[in-house]
């Protein structure tokens, strides 16, 4: 990789002498002391135009063809500056903007048009790409200590599920079948596979989250937030920055991003990152470490302004992970309720084996199966935006593609009980989204949208036994399981195949009915359609006629196929009430009715006691959601912001995943919950004490509950009992933590270092959570503790130039898990994806 990364950079570094053809509003953006200001936000007032300017503090924006115009200057910590012009300058302008420290600046585009953050009443959280970059938070794994909102469980890339305020997609492992409860848009494109929050960032400029169902103002509905990340743009202005990281455990990260002008009409960007490091955990079978990191991304940017009003923005990126992981490491072992010679350490006696450690923390395993997590998305897409009237239409074309090709050891241990478990998988996806948004009229704005994905996804896998599957499998007795060969190379090839086709319709509007109070009802109508098609085929083992042998084989694997084809349509909307008590108070209150569509099974269904598949399973009820929420939004004084949101959401026929004790059923399944019920609070806070100190503070309080939920599986200590479901109505839902809060403060004071000039910095980072359940039903033995982990920085900081931060994280060295999750066929181990240790390195920056 790092010839890959040197050869990247050099080419990236001949792109840095492209020349400026633009002819539109030029200028410098600097501040009192006379240092260029990257990524200052310049508004024209009014219109959708907007630009950040670069690390030289340039920054080139279109006029619309229109004068005059106002240019709003904006920037976290400094005084907004407006610049009226009646006609275009001769040479650039030289803004001077003053440090006030005023929070209440930040700028989204949540709402399809710029506006304050403070001023839209959306529970919403606003992380900058510096802000991404400078905290080490290069992937959504990471984002979540930002934003304790947000919950990301991750066994490996395709196992992924991303939750805000515990909701979104099914704790556990992931199921083709359903769509997830949180979208994920990268401009303005939407990827339907939660594998793409495990890639790390590329030239990202801004990450906005948003909380609660959002069905009116985004293409694909999504009833928990959604994630709405924005890169930096094309530039006519040129420009680079070059990036490099070292830490312990061989880290290396590189990061390049390069822009200019290509014509007088033509603008190009292209972004590199690639990171490495070695494994984490040691596997004493081979000798070498595991759970390393390998990814490497790039993404390419043509942007054309054929006229004043109109913009095109052509966009390909691709992104790999080759790491040797993510193994689990087993945590500790739960007595069952099956008899005593099928307990797990009557097993490993009986055959001899003793695991490496008895302490997860002290990362040893011996996995015999190797672990590989190879991943590639990828894709194109097409972003027009044109004036017409006083709104924009915009028009986003993307095709997408994701290939995942992995190896694991479910067993968790060095015996060979699962010789082979991987399932690969091709997805691709279409998607078209047009919309406008604007002015209607002097009292009335919105926005009115249609959307179209269509996504195939094939499953090829493969899963098959060792020579010591007979004793984890062995349910009698009999001497006929000790048949020599009987289980060992006996498996399935599975074939698993869904499409899944959805369109709508959306729209929302914004009612002035004062100057302070507004209602801005929205609505949904959807149609959703998946066909799903599953068969897996037993192959190999002792190849016999005899029909207790056959038995035997079919109590461990059985064929199985099964086809459904389901659609539905919904109507779904919001409306909201908000009022502006003053400049600083903010008020708003929303009801959102949602849904999220009808899903299918295709990772196997559990089987009745003749061995047949229970086909009832095959087809599960959509989710409704009826949401409520209050929130404030305040500036309590000078330098201040401090939000507070009051939420409660109930979901009828919540879809849950189900690990069930049946080998074949090799991903688990999915299942209705009756009713379940989330609630809590959360709170956001800024604080500049002086232009030398900043502290900011998030916190979320979290009571999620299952109101009803009769037909859950058996939790693992109670495997084996007489009855195959359990009523955990009240238990909690797994993931929910009560608590979870970030606190995070620096430093700062100007310094030159090099001849630069710039800032010397020291920063400091918390995130915690208390303890939640790791399991669809509570079980005592998989809870994960609640813990807290502190990351600081130190450094310099320059606009142009050299910039250097030393970094820790977890540096107390904090012992957590993620996720703990049983081994296949529930024998009563279980494993862990345990947190980072400490981890340290330095990051050298360098802008032109």
């Amino acid at each position: 990789m790092k010839n890959s990364i040197k050869n990247i950079l050099t080419i990236l570094s001949i792109f840095t002498f492209s020349i400026s053809f633009a002819q539109n509003i030029e200028g410098v953006v600097k501040t009192s002391e006379n240092i260029p200001l990257e990524a200052a936000n310049i508004v024209i007032k009014g219109t959708t135009s907007n630009t950040t300017s670069d690390q030289n503090g340039k920054f080139s924006i279109d006029s619309r063809g229109k004068l005059p115009v106002t240019l709003l200057i904006q920037y976290v910590g400094y005084k907004t500056t407006e610049i009226e012009l009646d006609n275009l300058p001769t040479a650039p302008l030289q803004v001077t903007i003053k440090e006030e420290n005023e929070l209440i600046e930040v700028v989204v585009s949540s709402r399809r048009r710029i506006e304050k953050v403070q001023d839209v009443p959306i529970a919403i959280s606003v992380i900058t790409g510096k802000q991404a970059e400078q905290t080490g938070a290069f992937n959504v794994n990471r984002i979540k200590e930002l934003v304790p909102s947000v919950q990301l469980y991750s066994s490996n890339p395709r196992n992924t599920g991303i939750n805000i305020r515990s909701l979104g997609s099914p704790f556990g492992l992931t199921n083709d079948g359903i769509d997830p409860g949180v979208g994920f848009y990268v401009d303005g494109v939407y990827y339907a596979r939660p594998a793409a929050t495990t890639l790390d960032f590329i030239d990202v400029d801004q990450i906005e989250v948003l909380r609660g169902p959002q069905g009116s103002l985004f293409g694909k509905n999504t009833t928990s937030g959604a994630f709405n990340i924005t890169t930096r743009k094309p530039s006519f202005t040129s420009g680079a920055d070059f990036e490099v990281s070292y830490g312990n455990y061989a880290f290396l990260q590189a990061k390049a991003s390069v822009t200019g002008a290509l014509g007088k009409k033509v603008a190009g960007r292209i972004s590199f990152s690639g990171t490495q490091r070695d494994g984490l955990i040691d596997n004493v079978a081979t000798g070498r470490p595991t759970n390393s990191l390998n990814n490497q991304g790039i993404r390419g940017q043509l942007l054309f302004t054929p006229s004043d009003n109109t913009n095109i923005i052509l966009a390909a990126d691709i992104t790999t992970q080759r790491p040797d992981g993510y193994a689990q490491v087993v945590a500790g072992v739960a007595p069952t309720q099956r008899a005593a010679y099928r307990q797990f350490d009557a097993i490993i006696k009986d055959l001899n084996y003793q695991l490496p450690s008895q302490n997860a923390f002290d990362r040893k395993i011996d996995h015999d199966t190797p672990w590989r997590s190879g991943q590639d998305m990828g894709g194109v897409s097409l972003n027009i935006d044109t004036k017409i009237g006083s709104g924009t239409l915009t028009s986003t074309t993307a095709w997408r593609f994701w290939n995942w090709d992995p190896s694991n050891d479910r067993d968790f241990t060095g015996l060979q009980v699962l010789a082979k478990s991987q399932n690969p998988t091709r997805q691709t996806q279409f998607t078209q989204e047009v919309r406008y948004a604007g002015q209607l009229t002097s009292k009335i704005s919105g926005v009115v949208g249609a959307f179209f994905i269509d996504q195939t996804s094939q499953t090829n896998g493969t899963e098959e036994s060792g020579n010591a599957q007979w004793r984890f499998s062995q349910s009698s007795t009999s001497a006929l399981w000790k048949t020599p060969g009987l289980f060992e190379g006996y498996g399935i090839k599975t074939d698993a195949r869904i499409r899944a086709s959805s369109a709508a319709v959306f729209g929302q509007i914004d009612w002035a009915i004062t100057e302070r109070l507004h209602v801005l009802p929205g609505l949904r109508y959807n149609f959703d359609k998946k066909d799903a098609n599953y068969s897996r085929t037993t192959y190999g083992g002792l190849q016999t006629t005899d029909p207790a042998l056959l038995a035997l084989k079919k109590s461990v694997y059985s064929d199985q196929s099964f086809a459904s084809n389901t659609d539905n349509t919904d109507f779904s909307g919001n409306i909201t009430v908000s009022y502006k008590a003053s400049d600083k108070i903010n008020a708003y209150a929303t009801y959102a009715k949602s849904y999220k569509p009808v899903g299918v099974n295709v990772a196997g269904l559990p089987t009745d006691s003749k061995g047949l598949p229970l086909l009832d399973l095959a087809v599960i009820k959509p989710e409704k959601v009826n949401h409520y929420e209050v929130g404030v939004k305040t500036s309590p004084f000078k330098n201040s912001v401090f939000n507070l949101t009051f939420f409660n959401t109930e979901i009828k026929d919540f879809q849950t995943n189900v690990q069930a004790a049946e080998l074949g059923v090799n991903r688990g399944y999915l299942a209705n919950a009756d009713k379940v019920r989330v609630r809590g609070a959360e709170l956001d806070a800024s604080f500049v004490f002086s232009q030398h100190l900043t502290v900011n503070a998030a916190a979320t309080y979290t009571d999620a509950k299952y109101v009803k939920f009769t037909n859950a599986p058996l939790p693992l200590e109670e495997t084996g009992a007489p009855v195959a479901f359990k009523d955990v109505s009240g238990s909690e839902l797994p993931g929910a933590s009560k608590w979870a809060g970030s606190l995070g403060g620096e430093l700062s004071d100007n310094a030159k270092f090099f001849g630069n000039k710039g800032k010397i910095f020291v920063a400091v980072d918390s995130y915690a959570r208390s303890k939640f359940s790791s399991s669809p039903s509570a079980s005592k033995y998989l809870v994960v503790q609640g813990y807290a982990i502190f990351n600081a920085r130190l450094g310099f900081r320059a606009s142009e130039g050299l910039s250097v931060q030393f970094w820790g994280r977890n540096l107390l060295n904090k012992d957590y898990y993620e996720q703990l999750l049983p081994a296949g066929g529930n024998s009563g181990q279980y494993a862990g994806v345990i947190g980072d240790q400490r981890t340290y390195g330095v990051t050298l920056k360098y802008s032109l």
